[in-house]
């Protein structure tokens, strides 16, 4: 039995012996700017002699996740589960290794920025919604929160973790999903950003102040519905991509995405990041996805990032960063370092990270250009900040069948300090808040949001 059956026993989530040994001796940390957000308490009686605690556990659980006496570690918690309890191999000594003794704990360092990660919590408030925060120079993860959170503290103890796990998973708002990271909805009109990279990288159009051939109403090919921009009274007609993105045309965009076809709209959206099912941050990402077997009607509502186009915050985050960056997207992560429990580090993440060119450098200034004007005197003006060069994309996406239940409110951005130098690109899903629904926009609710992160990124 103990032969053919030992390791089998030995990871039964049913045997306590595994539980006791992680939680025999205090765990490691996860570490925000230089500051541990977490900590190991000694219990009081039974078997297992500490449980976790947490700093701010509601601020931060979308990036540490829970460990718990009873359920399966989630997000760094999980990924880095070995190293915080002292099993990573990496952390032994010569000693160690000679008297069978478990390894002191090691830490995990992580990205983010404590004034970026607060000042989008408190935002968001008691919306329900997502929102990520990125350096566009070196891809690390300022940001990542998720509306309403959770307190990891409460699954900690064996003792309480299950009355608290049945009312966090009976809560109908689903405190315990990560809509920063692992939630895809539809992106609405911050999805023109993607197509008009797509329409510039082609040649379909030469600059983004060319006219375009858009008709104004625009019927769906096959079809007899003609699809409305919300300001009728804009000059959509043949409109450029700038005033498309200014006013936000839906026409513009959809015929842009037909003329394109699907098969390169998707490229485009691929190379941002679009159908990448193994986005690790090192969190595994939910895909962000661009259909595929689509006709033409549908084809043109994809160019306003409607049928079945899905984005996380996180997805529409890297696409402004791109932008903000030169057309190159440098990986994004929200781990700095891994280190043992002296501090020495055992890898850098930040010395590692890919770089791809997404677009050339032309067409993102271009849509640079094209963002600020969206801020400057388009449908975004509430992101704009004094002193800092401002970029973004409004958008509202519609949410049941005809559009019957509250829309996702949506805005994508980036920063630039005219004093530091330093940038910042973000993005902010609003998917459900107290607003009357005609009050439901990207600029009125998520735009705020974007525009409180990108001041403490950049103060």
């Amino acid at each position: 039995m103990q032969f053919y059956d030992g390791k089998a026993l030995a990871d039964d989530k049913d045997n306590r012996r595994g539980a006791i040994e992680t939680y025999a001796a205090p765990l490691g940390n996860i570490v925000v700017a230089g500051e541990s957000i977490t900590g190991s308490a000694r219990t009081k009686g039974g078997d297992l002699a500490y449980k976790r605690t947490y700093t701010d556990g509601p601020l931060y659980a979308a990036v540490t996740g829970y460990a718990s006496q009873s359920y399966a570690p989630t997000q760094l918690e999980g990924i880095y589960q070995d190293l915080l309890n002292g099993t990573d191999t990496r952390l032994k000594t010569v000693v160690d290794t000679v008297t069978g003794k478990r390894a002191d704990a090691g830490d995990v360092v992580t990205t983010i920025d404590p004034a970026v990660q607060k000042a989008a919590y408190d935002a968001l408030g008691d919306k329900k919604g997502g929102a990520v925060a990125i350096d566009p120079k070196t891809g690390r993860i300022l940001a990542a929160v998720s509306t309403p959170s959770y307190d990891p503290s409460s699954l900690t103890d064996a003792n309480t973790a299950g009355t608290a796990w049945k009312k966090l998973t009976a809560d109908p708002d689903k405190p315990l999903t990560n809509r920063a990271l692992r939630q895809p909805l539809p992106p609405g009109s911050t999805f023109k950003l993607v197509v008009a990279a797509a329409a510039l990288e082609d040649g379909l159009y030469a600059n983004v102040d060319e006219h375009t051939d858009s008709p104004d109403p625009y019927t769906l090919p096959g079809t007899t519905r003609v699809l409305a921009n919300e300001n009728t009274a804009a000059p959509c007609e043949n409109a450029s991509i700038r005033v498309a993105l200014r006013y936000s045309c839906n026409n513009v965009f959809a015929k842009m995405a037909v003329d394109l076809g699907q098969d390169k709209a998707r490229a485009t959206a691929e190379k941002f990041g679009f159908d990448d099912d193994k986005l690790d941050v090192p969190v595994r990402a939910y895909a962000s996805v661009y259909p595929r077997g689509m006709d033409e009607a549908q084809t043109a509502l994809t160019g306003i990032g409607q049928f079945d186009v899905t984005a996380t915050p996180l997805q529409m985050a890297t696409v402004s960063a791109a932008i903000a960056n030169g057309g190159k997207l440098v990986s994004p992560h929200m781990v700095s370092q891994i280190t043992d429990s002296g501090g020495d580090v055992l890898r850098n993440y930040d010395d590692s990270t890919d770089t791809k060119e997404i677009v050339s450098s032309s067409t993102a200034e271009q849509l640079r250009s094209a963002m600020e004007t969206v801020v400057d005197d388009g449908t975004g003006t509430n992101a704009r900040i004094d002193g800092v060069t401002v970029g973004g994309k409004t958008g509202t996406a519609q949410h049941g069948e005809n559009n019957s239940k509250t829309p996702y409110a949506w805005f994508t951005s980036y920063g630039k300090s005219g004093t530091t130098g330093k940038e910042v690109a973000v993005a902010v899903m609003v998917e459900q808040s107290n607003a009357a629904r005609s009050e439901v926009s990207g600029n009125g609710l998520a735009a705020p949001v974007a525009r409180a992160m990108m001041k403490a990124a950049l103060s």
